[in-house]
């Protein structure tokens, strides 16, 4: 098995998350890599994908759109997956995270968690307080998921 942390990051703060959780991972094979650098195809049956994106105009960003619409029609069947996004905290904003889990579902993954937000700073970061420390427990709780029968 292999995990797959895939992220798309404007200032860096996307990538921070995205490293955090791969470290988590324990013995799992886990690097974090830009979606520009992700080749689908690497993927198999039993692995983890997990994606990553920050919010951008109220949805995931046009490269992890684009992404998701390459891996329709059930290409992610066996496969585990998780999302998450990076926001600023506001009354009111997108869930890039959501509209990825669903995505993710509709191409035939097995979605292990709940769509998780990461918030920043300002709109471009840093990260906030604790965000990094939330990003390991999250993906930690990942690989206890995997570990589920």
């Amino acid at each position: 098995m292999k995990a797959h942390i895939v992220y798309d990051s404007a200032f860096g703060n996307t990538k921070s998350v995205a490293e955090a959780v791969a470290g988590s991972l324990g013995d799992l094979d886990a690097t974090p890599v830009a979606v520009s650098d992700f080749r689908p195809d690497d993927l198999a049956a039993g692995d983890l994908l997990v994606l990553g994106s920050p919010i951008n105009g109220w949805r995931p960003t046009p490269k992890i759109t684009q992404l998701l619409s390459t891996l329709g029609d059930g290409h992610l069947k066996g496969v585990k997956a998780a999302a998450f996004d990076t926001r600023v905290r506001m009354f009111i904003h997108g869930d890039a995270a959501k509209k990825m889990a669903h995505a993710l579902r509709d191409s035939g993954a097995d979605i292990i968690s709940e769509p998780m937000p990461f918030y920043v700073q300002g709109s471009e970061g840093p990260l906030r307080p604790g965000e990094i420390e939330k990003a390991k427990l999250w993906g930690k709780s990942l690989l206890e998921a995997l570990e589920r029968p």
